[in-house]
């Protein structure tokens, strides 16, 4: 973590300062030739504090959705701490608890707002609930139908959680008289509103130029409310959604019917692909970004660091597609200004199974290790293309601070790689196991396909792999292993492939067993 971003380090009992937001933000654009794909884009940006604004929105003490509920007091921790590292830093903290300002109509951040000057540039139609960006996000309509209002609450449970409210003097429709008591609020420096024209005011006055957004519900009142997304990228804020400190009001009982948490994610895909970029807490805290305790998907961490074959292009691409709904997805990429550093990189550490396409990079001690340690704990690993020399960097040393790991072919993927054929000699692989006797091979198409890029050479495999998969280049002998399975000395499942060219996604072979990979090192069922 690049010290401009280390938040939460403690001296003398205190947070050290910073001077800027060093952000990654991360958004979707539409890919070439395709209608309806479309490709995350990591952009690095400065911010400076005391030109930026954290909206919290509707983060209320209670909710007619008994899971809505707990879900919001879980994210008030981790939120609250947010709003303390960006408020020490200087950034503005707006506080927009809808519904409840008589609460707070003599706290002084109330009457802060109320103070504040009348903006000259007053956009119109701020007072309202605006319900598209455009007609292109219209258009697209969104991922998840809440048309039932999005409650996921067991019935019982839920007429159980009325009854309480009632007990407690709550109309159990709309019961929320007040922010979550464990946010705190800066008598000294924060401003409650809810109020659209209010919220302008503050942001001009306060030469604000950027807007995080954090809090509930991300499908309706973050991107709706006169403060919200929608109305921040109409009247030229440079905003952001906080994407781990967000939720839904999404019923898997409703189309597309998927988990709640797997819903949450495909409204967070809508925003970066129709209304504005994303970040996450770690970036201004450290650590790894936040995720609900009750999220039962295991967490496979995918690390990209490589242009040749443009994977950043094709696996977030393909992961969203095919493993989403049993997977929580992080892809962890290469810092663009520093090449050797992966960017939230601490999120390694709780990787469920851990998905390679890197290409000679020469980690930081800390990072390395953090692979080295899931390996060594016997957690299941996954490789594709360059993956076979990740952390080799030909003989040559490694800089100062850092480390490679030259047998890491060898001892992961019980591979041999030395090179490759010739770019311009076409390749092709078969399998050369009953499709029906191995699990990565169910439902691929046992005749012959042809492969992207250069055939690699990568005999002598270990005697631990089960070859799967063989290649040719043209009429040259020997033929090679593509696609292969191997136990690391810990007991962890490893599956290797040397495909992963960007023809290599259109081909149903390949995805089709790539997926059915992921599965096999995680000892899942599909």
């Amino acid at each position: 973590m690049k010290q401009i971003l280390i938040l939460t380090a403690f001296l003398c009992g205190g947070l050290l300062p910073v001077s800027a937001f060093d952000l990654t933000l991360r958004q979707r654009q539409a890919i070439a030739g395709e209608s309806n794909g479309h490709q995350m884009v990591f952009r690095p940006e400065i911010w400076n504090p005391k030109e930026t604004a954290v909206i919290v929105c509707d983060m209320w003490d209670a909710h007619h959705c008994l899971n809505a509920t707990e879900r919001g007091k879980e994210l008030v921790p981790r939120m609250n701490a947010v709003l303390q590292a960006a408020r020490d830093a200087g950034a503005m903290i707006i506080h927009a608890p809808s519904s409840c300002l008589d609460f707070y109509k003599e706290h002084p951040a109330r009457k802060r707002a109320l103070a504040a000057a009348k903006a000259s540039n007053m956009p119109q139609g701020i007072t309202d609930w605006l319900y598209w960006l455009d007609a292109r996000e219209e258009s697209a309509g969104y991922p998840v139908d809440a048309s039932d209002g999005g409650e996921d609450d067991d019935l019982a449970a839920h007429k159980a959680w009325a009854k309480e409210l009632k007990t407690m003097g709550r109309n159990p429709r709309s019961p929320w008289i007040r922010q979550a008591a464990g946010l705190e609020i800066d008598p000294e420096r924060d401003a409650i509103t809810d109020h659209g024209e209010e919220n302008w005011n503050l942001l001009e006055q306060g030469g604000i130029k950027n807007v995080i957004l954090v809090g509930v519900h991300l499908n309706m009142c973050v991107l709706g409310r006169p403060f919200g997304l929608r109305q921040m990228v109409k009247n030229g804020k440079n905003v952001v959604l906080m994407r781990d400190m967000t939720d839904t009001m999404y019923n898997p009982k409703m189309p597309p019917n998927v988990s709640h948490f797997h819903g949450t994610d495909l409204v967070v895909q809508h925003v970066e692909t129709y209304i504005c970029p994303s970040i996450t807490s770690d970036q201004l805290l450290g650590g790894e970004p936040f995720h609900f305790a009750k999220d039962p998907r295991q967490h496979l961490v995918i690390l990209i660091a490589e242009k040749e074959y443009r994977t950043l292009e094709t696996l977030p691409v393909f992961a969203e597609s095919t493993l989403q709904k049993d997977f929580r997805l992080t892809v962890v990429t290469a810092d663009p200004k520093t090449p050797n550093h992966f960017i939230s990189g601490q999120a390694i550490a709780s990787a469920d199974v851990l998905f390679v396409s890197v290409r000679r990079r020469a980690l930081s001690w800390q990072q390395l290790g953090l692979v080295q340690n899931h390996v060594a704990a016997g957690k299941p690993i996954i490789g594709i293309r360059t993956a076979s020399h990740a952390f080799s960097l030909r003989g040559k040393p490694a800089p100062a601070g850092h480390a490679i790991w030259e047998d890491f072919d060898s001892d992961v993927w019980g591979g041999h790689y030395t090179g490759h054929h010739g770019n311009k000699i076409k390749s092709f692989a078969r399998i050369i196991v009953a499709s029906n006797t191995h699990p990565i091979l169910r439902g691929v198409d046992a005749k012959e396909f042809g492969t992207g890029g250069s055939l690699y050479q990568v005999q002598p495999l270990r005697k631990t792999t089960d070859v799967l998969v063989m290649g040719r280049a043209g009429s040259i002998k020997p033929h090679e292993p593509v696609a292969w399975t191997n136990h690391t000395a810990a007991g962890g499942r490893a599956f290797y492939t040397s495909l992963g060219h960007m023809d290599d996604f259109k081909t149903p072979q390949f995805t089709t067993m790539l997926t059915n990979a992921v599965y096999w090192v995680a000892n899942k069922q599909r």
